[in-house]
């Protein structure tokens, strides 16, 4: 306790870092005051219907989770970030393919900002297409009387608005990232998550203490196994396998000159989960695919379209754990270039102990981050129908959310790279603070 009271205290004297962490948490303040807006000319008092949609609809809960309620509140900031989240991901997978694209990412910071405005562009496509859909499925769930104002006012409006509201997630999420704390996009999702979870435990708490449902316990125990739950979601995002690399020769700093040290070592870290949160989003996706065609398929293939869209079902777990598990290795095997990196170890002068220096080098990485992507896919697989899982056990849905699935990983995630972003401003400071002070290396070693 006193050593996390010291690092609160060296945090806090850091001016910079002071005014970050500040800014950070008056941007997303702001976000969660903008989540609770509603869309002029609506009726808040009959929005319960989309809420329980939100609840019965696995897709639709996602999306009602990452914006924090705003889905189910027919907020301005309904469609929240996810638009972004899309165009970024768009964009990257086309760089795959198209060759201006491809152009862009070579050219540095330059081709950065072109990259970034094209998605932000992209973004605000995806928004205008998103938001009549939101709107039309807002009017099949609710009645007319929940509309205060004329159709056409409100549809043109509210496009508007909806629109406006993913444009400033954006610039909220972008002004983090360059003058806050952390990445911005990321952590608007994640308080949008926890902005669910008090209000998530206490339905939980009042289901257990409920006559015959295990009271405080069984409460208990839950609390238990999703905090080691979250322990090994932190070994997954961290888990890495080190590649030995060896340099012939390296140039290190002296005391006195800059001396040539033969056999320097190093590591290549390939992380066990490369791929992240987005095989759950892909897999995700195409699991709504099911009810979409529910209505429309015959009734022989009723009984197969029902167990594929029953979130809690064997077979929709199934298929969803092994459209992860491919995922996995789709979303690994582009954007991780094993030869390029075998190229660029090549240039360097460096090499993998055993393995000749380019192809040989990059079918050897390739190799291992197969091997290590397999084990990897199948605990995010297991996370990911871990909410399902704690249904079983009679869990509230809004609870069991948080045992897993992409909402954990991202809030791990999202958590573990802020602090390590923390960890290098007190480290810098640190590190000031000795050449300010004059103090040698000897004396401190």
């Amino acid at each position: 306790m006193k050593k996390f009271i010291k690092t609160i205290g060296d945090i806090w004297s850091i001016d910079e870092l002071r005014n970050k962490i500040i800014l950070t948490l008056g941007l997303m303040a702001v976000y969660r005051f903008m989540a609770q807006v509603t869309l002029p000319g609506i009726d808040v008092t009959q929005l319960t219907a989309l809420a329980d949609q939100s609840k019965d609809n696995s897709l639709l809960g996602l999306l009602n989770a990452f914006t924090g309620g705003a889905f189910s509140k027919a907020s301005i900031m309904a469609l929240g970030i996810m638009p972004y989240i899309s165009a970024s991901i768009v964009v990257q997978l086309m760089g795959i393919a198209i060759p201006y694209l491809q152009k862009l990412q070579k050219e540095g910071e330059s081709g950065r900002k072109k990259i970034t405005q094209i998605t932000r562009w992209l973004t605000i496509g995806i928004a205008v297409v998103q938001a009549p859909v939101y709107i039309t499925n807002m009017k099949s769930i609710l009645t007319d009387s929940a509309f205060l104002v004329d159709p056409t006012t409100f549809w043109f409006s509210s496009i508007i608005l909806l629109t406006a509201g993913t444009v400033f997630a954006m610039w909220l999420g972008e002004r983090i990232t360059d003058k806050g704390i952390g990445n911005g996009i990321s952590l608007l999702i994640m308080i949008g998550i926890i902005a669910r979870f008090p209000m998530s435990f206490v339905q939980e708490y009042e289901s257990r203490m409920a006559s015959s449902n295990g009271g405080l316990i069984m409460l208990l125990l839950e609390v238990v196994v999703w905090l080691l739950v979250i322990l090994v979601t932190i070994l997954l995002v961290t888990a890495v396998r080190r590649i030995k690399v060896q340099y012939a020769k390296r140039a290190a700093a002296g005391s006195s000159s800059v001396q040539e040290v033969e056999g320097a070592r190093q590591y290549i870290p390939l992380k066990l989960n490369s791929a992240g949160v987005m095989p759950i989003i892909f897999a995700q996706a195409l699991m709504f695919i099911p009810t979409a065609l529910a209505s429309s398929v015959s009734d022989d293939y009723q009984t197969i379209t029902r167990s594929l869209t029953d979130i809690n079902g064997l077979g929709y777990n199934l298929l969803f754990a092994l459209l992860i598990i491919i995922f996995s290795y789709f979303y690994t095997a582009i954007t991780i270039p094993t030869n390029k990196m075998a190229d660029d170890l090549k240039r360097s002068g460096g090499f993998i102990p055993g393995f000749t220096p380019g192809k040989e080098t990059g079918d050897e990485l390739d190799s291992i981050l197969s091997k290590i992507t397999f084990p990897g896919s199948i605990f995010l697989a297991l996370l990911a129908i871990l909410p399902s899982i704690a249904n079983l056990f009679g869990m509230q849905q809004g609870w069991a959310l948080f045992y897993g699935g992409t909402s954990l990983i991202i809030m791990v995630g999202v958590a573990i790279d802020t602090i390590q972003q923390i960890n290098s401003y007190l480290l810098n400071s640190h590190y000031d603070s000795l050449m300010k002070t004059g103090v040698k290396r000897s004396s401190i070693a």
